[in-house]
């Protein structure tokens, strides 16, 4: 992951994540039809950061009529920020446009986001790069401040926008712009493609020192081709606390790898992948808080922060196609922080492990298969332990101690792994390092989805 650190006030730069997924022509589920796991998923209020105005129509880009144009804008405040974009070597047309304004921006700041989704604008040549350029001017023309907004889109990679619709909604938009909670979620809404229910989540903080309120809120989307780094996946996260640009994107940094950066669907890296963090002091006027990376207010909101993304991005597992499980992957007693992320992501990246978890199957010998081969070159077979941990807080079920087998109850193992929420517990003995990753595990509807994307 590549940074650009820029001015004050202004965004700086980011180079991870990947593609925007190509978008299914069908129309999304209602909440009503959605299980109760989901449902629940689904805020009914929120806590939103002062400043912001938002919104969510349809441009009609979508053939099913659903929201595909959101806005994310703070017009009296410029945002400082930070940024990540996809490592996919074929950046899509709006991933290329928005780093070069962050670059280009001139200390002014940013004023506003525009997401479109139903067409990634990927792989679409120097049209493309047009098109995205006229989404931002579009913006900054409703906003009254240019060169201050950043554009993402996601979809189906190699069509051209429907730019007569898209530079039509935007103007419309400023009609629909809002800050309470039905806002929110049309916003939110507007994100989605083959997700089946809106991926929004808002939250209170107070730092240490100031003992001032904050707010932050978060959309996020993506259900398939979701990967490290970023895959299919866009997200936008706003403060109204005002934190200098160097600082965030040390945060986004922080956060993104114990987030974003440690989930995994299909293990499939996108075109489009970016996440943006906006903190625009609404809360303070616009005043920048947060401004010493040593301070306990910058440490405070670093953790907010990471725990924040850790439960939106949990939200693109859960919603993964096809998926019947959410599955944590802990790695412990890990010589250093790499090496526990590295096994943590061989396991859940493992095609075997994930059919095995879809099966019901206690296989466990694909797990510490994929811990043999994760390239971790400490680990001692003698002391890597193994156990499956229920989330319903009954008792553990350790299958592998110290190198050694345990004498697995079948029956009890079943019971574990019928569960929708299940722990994989890894631990090597090799150090006080620890991470977590999160996935799901793989089915035929996984197959069914894929192969029926664009019918």
């Amino acid at each position: 992951m590549s940074f650009l650190a820029l001015p004050r006030r202004v965004l700086s730069g980011t180079n991870t994540f990947s593609l925007a997924r190509a978008y299914s022509t069908k129309a999304p589920p209602t909440s009503a039809s959605l299980p109760p796991s989901k449902q629940k998923l689904i805020p009914t209020s929120g806590s939103y950061p002062k400043g912001f105005l938002v919104s969510g129509i349809s441009s009609a880009v979508k053939k099913s009529g659903a929201k595909d144009l959101a806005l994310i804008t703070s017009p009296e405040y410029p945002c400082s920020a930070a940024a990540v974009f996809t490592k996919n070597v074929f950046q899509a047309a709006p991933v290329v446009a928005s780093r070069t304004r962050l670059q280009d921006n001139g200390g002014k700041g940013i004023h506003g986001m525009v997401t479109n989704s139903g067409c990634a604008n990927a792989v679409t040549g120097s049209q493309g790069l047009e098109n995205a350029k006229e989404m931002l001017e579009a913006l900054d023309d409703l906003t009254g401040h240019q060169r201050s907004s950043l554009v993402m889109s996601t979809g189906v990679i190699g069509q051209h926008l429907k730019m007569d619709k898209i530079l039509k909604g935007i103007q419309d938009s400023k009609q629909a712009l809002g800050g309470d909670h039905k806002h929110w979620m049309d916003c939110a809404e507007a994100y989605m493609t083959t997700d089946t229910f809106p991926k929004l989540r808002s939250k209170t903080f107070q730092l240490p020192v100031s003992g001032v309120e904050y707010r932050m809120a978060g959309i996020t989307k993506g259900a398939g081709m979701i990967h490290p780094d970023m895959a299919t996946l866009l997200g936008t996260i706003v403060t109204d606390l005002g934190v200098a640009p160097g600082l965030l994107q040390y945060a986004l940094t922080h956060a993104v790898d114990r987030s974003f950066n440690a989930i995994s669907v299909d293990g499939d890296m996108s075109t489009n992948d970016t996440v943006a963090l906006l903190a625009n002091g609404g809360a303070s006027q616009g005043k920048i808080v947060v401004k010493d990376v040593t301070s306990k207010d910058y440490e405070a909101f670093r953790e907010s922060l990471t725990e924040f993304a850790q439960d939106l991005s949990q939200l693109v597992v859960r919603d993964g196609e096809g998926a019947t499980k959410f599955v944590k992957v802990s790695v412990e007693g890990a010589p250093s922080f790499e090496a526990a992320k590295t096994v943590a992501s061989t396991i859940a990246t493992s095609s075997l492990v994930k059919t095995a978890l879809y099966g019901q199957d206690a296989n466990w010998g694909r797990i510490l298969c994929a811990v043999g081969y994760s390239g971790v070159s400490e680990i001692d077979p003698t002391k890597v332990s193994v156990s499956f941990i229920p989330q319903d807080q009954s008792e553990p079920l350790k299958l592998l101690v110290n190198g050694e087998p345990e004498q697995v109850d079948e029956a009890r193992a079943s019971e574990i792994l019928k569960m929708e929420d299940l722990e994989i517990r890894v631990e090597l003995n090799l150090g006080k390092e620890k991470t977590a990753y999160w996935t799901c595990d793989l089915s035929h509807e996984y197959i069914s989805i894929n192969a029926d994307y664009r019918s």
